[in-house]
């Protein structure tokens, strides 16, 4: 069993900065792959960033790139979401999640099955 809390949403104008925080306890938490994802009222649940065991692989969805970056410290069993430069179509619920079947970023790290526990998620709301 693993517990997944995230923390770190809010509101925010568009431009800024947030950085979630997903705060992870159960496991050995550096064996494990570990995602976010959001979701938008009315919309499916879509992949964000993932980021291997170890910290080193990193994957980002493009819509991202450049202005997320997932990153963890192993220490703190946790995984952090940098977000800059924010959009109002960034707004949405954010959820954190791990593998605990692998530390790697293998497979379809994008797919929500790839993951077996979830966190509650954390709003974000970007204005105009």
């Amino acid at each position: 069993q693993v517990q997944l809390v995230e923390s770190g949403g809010g509101l925010v104008q568009a431009g800024g900065s947030l950085r979630l925080s997903c705060a992870a306890s159960g496991r050995t938490f550096s064996n494990y792959a570990m995602g976010w994802f959001r979701q938008a009222p009315g919309k499916e649940r879509e992949f964000v960033a993932a980021i291997s065991g170890s910290g080193i692989a990193t994957y980002h969805a493009d819509s991202v790139k450049g202005r997320f970056t997932i990153s963890r410290d192993n220490a703190k069993n946790t995984v952090y979401l940098q977000m800059n430069s924010l959009k109002p179509e960034d707004t949405a619920l954010y959820y954190c999640a791990v593998n605990t079947r692998s530390p790697w970023l293998t497979g379809t790290p994008r797919s929500p099955t790839q993951y077996d526990y979830w966190g509650q998620g954390t709003q974000v709301t970007v204005s105009s």
